[in-house]
């Protein structure tokens, strides 16, 4: 998934991305090397200019495009991708930092017109001093490397008064000031070195320095999602082309799961990328997160992406012929300028203690009546309460009495499906729900395995079904489980071999399930049986309706290494399942198990904090750390920056179904992300405690939450299954 977001925004890109094919941006840098790094600008600048890349994001006024930082975002998402040469985004982000500041109208039309920019900033102010003499105010000192340096006319400069950072506009042929272009890594990039002697400037800007700070990295990390996507774009189609041993080698496991793996990198990327520039005008905590999130995400991977490339390329990515290194060398340059991401994690870890990044959808304006009628109803549920424990916990998620009934029979329990079980509620109104759920601090409630599994009972079922069963599960009265997994067929469900015979009025059932959830706890399953063994693997299939306390039905919990006992192996012997407790007709078992399989397309969840912070900001807060405070703290920074990538990227995919778009490939890449996540949270928060690390899961509890990652990555399809949908559905890699 791009940068871009909305229609707008995808026609934005492909003009950036036409006009760097148009110049051929990356065989331009090859042939101008020399040139670019002294600074010259590229032969088509004024093009560029022309086409209102300068200043897309600066005002109509000024001859700006009137565009916003989310279109400028889109902009060098797309010249990073492009290996656009010059100094597009040095230029764009001074004139962003400006743009912030008081009156700087004349000094914006001239960025918009094409005078390139740069920005010395606050990392290079130790080196800076301030000289204050009657009414002339002289700069002194020497930066740092500085991007666009060599090619500036126009520096924004970050200067040390004393303790106080003061920011200053500077003309490039103002007295006093020399540049010394630096040789770099990036081939079509100038870098430089300013020295200011003695050079007088006017009064100083009136700029937030932790804000211009934030945006001058957070477009470095734009640009970097950018190189990120071409690596896995082109690694794709590599592999996709490249014929080893007869076959391409993109049908080889081995190769897709790598090929899968780099897509999870790019995805993230781009929406740790967007969420830096969403934070930008957020409170400062909240800013901090989403820039040092993005930088740990996307400048922290830019190499390694680029590495993984060429690892898929084999040895023709290694040569100075192919465009990778170029690209290579653009994300060392990017990665290095941000600094060591270390420092990155320190500081996002600070502002993690404080808490989570929020991730609020932005709900459009819609009609009230809604929200006014799910409001009437909480109101009422609110004075009731869920006295009854479950069978699957003891929260109110779970809880049975008299408010879990009344939102039952209001339909609030499962929105999405049809009167009256639901209220047929469209991702907006699910999202409305939600808030007014939160509003009112009722727990949303929830029919654990049977969230999935009841709607398809609802959709498909007789009404004599319906009668029977909707109510309770609805209110939470009976449990569901769901029995598709057997010994021999786990993830590949179609080979499965539990058999159904008819009998007079019914099925025998004869075979077994294994690792279902909550089966020990549920009264109804959802089955999928054999019924026809001449038929074809995804034939001969019929879905049925299970009682689990059945005569010939024999649970037996499966003990995990945490000694919890969540999952189950199910024995069927001879049990009975009368006519009317078959699901749609026989035969029709593997399009209702994809009927099934999809029900998760019909709700739509707000953006919740993934939860994996919180173990280890309480082990930083009780001291349970061995080593010390700053190595806990940048733990923290690391795995927080992970999940807010994830958490983005579902609050991304969230906007795009609010837009009417049907579901992306982002649910798939989350899951994936997510399971990766799981197990290296877990083994972050391990390695924190130290030697408490070797005490019993009864006593530790991340050894407890060590033994239960299983639950976790395996549940719902194993990670290497993941990476398979990811490769051969989403990337199109061919199978074998």
């Amino acid at each position: 998934m791009p940068v871009a977001l909305t229609a707008d925004q995808a026609a934005l890109a492909e003009t950036v991305a036409g006009f760097a094919d148009r110049y051929a941006a990356r065989e331009y840098t090859r042939k101008h090397t020399d040139r670019l790094k002294q600074g010259n600008l590229p032969e088509f600048w004024p093009e560029l200019v022309a086409l209102g890349l300068t200043g897309v994001h600066l005002p109509e006024t000024i001859g700006g495009q009137g565009g916003t930082l989310d279109d400028l975002a889109v902009v060098l998402a797309e010249s990073g991708r492009a290996l656009l040469p010059g100094p597009l985004l040095p230029t764009t982000v001074a004139g962003a930092v400006l743009a912030d500041a008081g009156d700087t109208t004349e000094a914006l039309r001239r960025i918009a017109e094409g005078a390139p920019g740069a920005v010395v900033g606050p990392e290079h102010r130790v080196g800076c001093t301030v000289e204050t003499g009657g009414d002339t105010t002289r700069l002194t000192g020497e930066s740092g490397v500085i991007l666009g340096a060599a090619s500036a006319e126009l520096f924004v400069v970050a200067a040390l008064a004393g303790a106080e950072t003061r920011w200053y506009l500077v003309e490039r042929n103002a007295a006093g000031i020399e540049v010394e272009a630096k040789d770099g890594a990036d081939l079509g990039r100038d870098l430089g070195v300013v020295r200011f002697r003695e050079v007088a400037v006017a009064a100083p800007l009136e700029l937030d320095t932790d804000r211009a700070e934030a945006l001058t990295t957070a477009f470095l990390a734009v640009e970097a999602a950018g190189v990120i996507r071409w690596c896995s774009e082109t690694a794709t189609e590599y592999v996709k082309s490249r014929v080893q041993f007869g076959r391409p080698i993109g049908a080889f496991q081995a190769v897709q799961h790598r090929t899968a793996r780099l897509l999870i990198t790019s995805e993230l990327a781009a929406a740790a990328a967007w969420d830096a520039v969403r934070g930008l005008g957020g409170e400062p905590g909240q800013r901090t997160h989403a820039v040092a999130g993005a930088v740990l995400t996307t400048l922290g991977n830019a190499v390694h992406a680029a590495v993984e490339c060429l690892g898929l390329h084999g040895a023709i990515g290694f040569t100075w012929e192919h465009d990778l290194h170029l690209y290579w060398r653009r994300a060392m340059t990017l990665a290095g300028l941000a600094g060591p991401v270390e420092s990155w994690e320190l500081r996002l870890g600070d502002a993690a203690l404080q808490g989570p990044r929020t991730f609020a959808v932005p709900l459009p304006e819609a009609d009230s009546a809604f929200r006014d009628r799910v409001s009437e109803i909480l109101d009422r549920a609110a004075q009731l309460d869920n006295p009854n424990p479950s069978k699957v916990g003891d929260h109110d998620a779970v809880n049975t009495g008299a408010r879990r009934t009344l939102l039952a029979d209001s339909g609030l329990v499962s929105p999405p499906m049809a009167k009256p079980f639901g209220i047929e509620a469209g991702p907006l109104e699910q999202l409305i729900l939600q808030d007014e759920y939160d509003r009112h601090g009722i727990a949303q409630p929830s029919m654990g395995i049977g969230q999935w599994v009841v709607p398809i009972v609802l959709h498909r079922g007789t009404p004599e079904q319906l009668a029977r069963l909707a109510g309770p599960a609805l209110r939470g009265e009976e449990i569901w489980c769901q029995l598709f997994s057997e010994p021999e067929a786990g993830s590949d469900i179609a080979s499965l071999s539990l058999r159904a015979t008819r009998v007079d009025g019914g099925w025998r059932l004869q075979g077994q399930k294994i690792w279902t959830t909550l089966a020990h706890r549920a009264d109804w399953g959802l089955l999928l049986a054999r019924t026809d063994p001449e038929a074809g693997r995804h034939r001969g299939l019929t879905m049925f309706l299970v009682d689990m306390h059945a005569e010939g039905v024999e649970v037996r919990p499966i003990v995990q290494a945490s000694g919890d006992a969540e999952f189950n192996e199910v024995f069927f012997d001879d049990a009975f399942v009368p006519d009317e407790m078959v699901l749609g007709e026989p035969g029709q078992g593997w399009a209702l198990t994809l009927e099934t399989l999809a029900q998760e397309r019909l709700f739509i969840g707000g953006v919740r904090d993934p939860g994996h912070n919180e173990r280890i900001r309480g082990i930083i807060e009780r001291g349970e750390y061995a080593g010390t405070r700053d190595d806990a703290v940048r733990t923290l920074g690391r795995i927080s920056a992970r999940g807010a990538a994830i958490s983005a990227m579902n609050l991304r995919e969230t906007i795009r179904r609010l837009d009417g778009h049907a579901i992306g490939p982002a649910t798939s890449v989350a899951k994936a992300a997510a399971s990766i996540l799981h197990i290296d949270a877990a083994a972050a928060a391990l390695n924190l405690i130290g030697p408490a690390a070797a005490l019993g899961e009864t006593v530790s509890e991340p050894v407890h939450h060590e033994l239960d990652i299983p639950t976790w990555v395996i549940g719902g399809g194993t990670l290497e299954i993941q990476l398979n949908t990811i490769a051969t559905l989403v990337l199109g890699l061919p199978r074998k």
